[in-house]
């Protein structure tokens, strides 16, 4: 008798209850540390690709400037550059992956201290991100 309960203690195979709860319990621990970890790279990564496409309209505007007039700033368009061929037609918003609105983005190029470049899409519902020259710069 003794027997044959050693012989089905040996041929039992699998994992518990209490061990796969336990595995489930750390699974779930880590998801929920993970996932707003994520979604916040996410986040990041989309202002940042904002950012850089506000850097690469304000670099276009600074050569604009140098080449047509002197260097002396004076107001531009977004339409105006992609004209001249400073930059893309259509340009895309990567955050959101829309066309930017070449009517509706403004590109400030005075010294002021405010919103230097904002950056517009959409026809009928306008989104609008505005930047400030620190932040363009600081990118």
């Amino acid at each position: 008798m003794q027997m044959l309960l050693k012989r089905f203690k040996k041929e039992e195979k699998g994992f518990t209850l209490i061990e796969l709860l336990a595995v489930i319990v750390i699974l779930a621990v880590i998801a929920v540390i993970a996932v707003p970890l994520i979604g916040n790279m996410i986040s990041n990564s989309k202002e940042k690709s904002n950012l850089a496409t506000a850097r690469q309209i304000y670099d276009a505007a600074r050569l604009h400037a140098t080449a047509t007039a002197n260097g002396e700033l004076t107001d531009v368009t977004l339409s105006t550059l992609q004209t001249d061929k400073y930059l893309d037609a259509p340009l895309y918003l990567p955050s959101t992956k829309e066309a930017l609105n070449a009517t509706e983005t403004k590109i400030d190029v005075s010294e002021e201290a405010g919103a230097y470049l904002v950056l517009a899409t959409g026809t009928t519902t306008l989104v609008k991100i505005s930047y400030t020259k620190a932040q363009i710069m600081s990118q």
